[in-house]
């Protein structure tokens, strides 16, 4: 009987200890640290294995999604600039709320989707190397410029929208509704030839 009792005691014991370290390592994974000194954001610079989320609200807000203090990570904000970058293997995972942004820079193998529409008064969009933007756009002007070998789809509405893209670039803007649209391919340097990947 004794034998029994401390058998099921283990057996308890065990289960809770597991269940308790399944919930310590989502707990980690999930977790979300809200950077409340940061305002008045108008630009954003994203470097290296970053994913950006980009929402609209009346007020900024960032928040940054895995152990960030524990990460080599740099989320900071100079003068309405904001900074994002993370060179590792696991992706940085941030949420930004903005209310007036206005440019809007990404390199190396950095991602931006927007979260809903996106809604701006003149939105400056530069993507270099393998960046790759998603974006719903409620904007009246949109300018965008894909360099190397940078990805886009931007949807949305715009009234005037001026696009161009490197030869080695990919732009999809078939759903994109603009009153003025002016848009620009960078030949191929080699032949000449226009790049048959934008889908304009």
């Amino acid at each position: 009987m004794k034998k029994s009792i401390l058998t099921l005691a283990i057996a308890i014991a065990t289960v809770l200890g597991i269940s308790q370290s399944a919930f310590a390592g989502t707990k980690d994974r999930d977790a979300v640290t809200v950077l409340t000194e940061i305002s008045n954001i108008n630009k954003i610079e994203v470097h290296g294995n970053v994913e950006l989320y980009l929402s609209d609200g009346a007020a900024d807000q960032v928040k940054v999604y895995n152990k960030y203090y524990s990460e080599n990570a740099l989320v900071q904000n100079q003068n309405g600039v904001l900074k994002i970058s993370s060179y590792k293997a696991e992706k940085l995972v941030v949420w930004v709320t903005v209310s007036d942004l206005f440019s809007l820079s990404v390199y190396d193998n950095a991602q931006v989707k927007s979260f809903g529409k996106l809604s701006a008064l003149e939105l400056n969009l530069n993507l270099y190397n393998n960046a790759s933007a998603q974006l719903n756009l409620d904007a009246y002007a949109v300018n965008v410029k894909l360099n190397d070998r940078a990805k886009a789809d931007i949807e949305g509405t715009t009234t005037e929208a001026n696009l161009a893209c490197d030869y080695s670039a990919f732009l999809n803007i078939s759903n994109l509704n603009s009153e003025h649209l002016v848009k620009k391919v960078v030949a191929d340097p080699y032949t000449g030839e226009s790049n048959p990947t934008v889908a304009l």
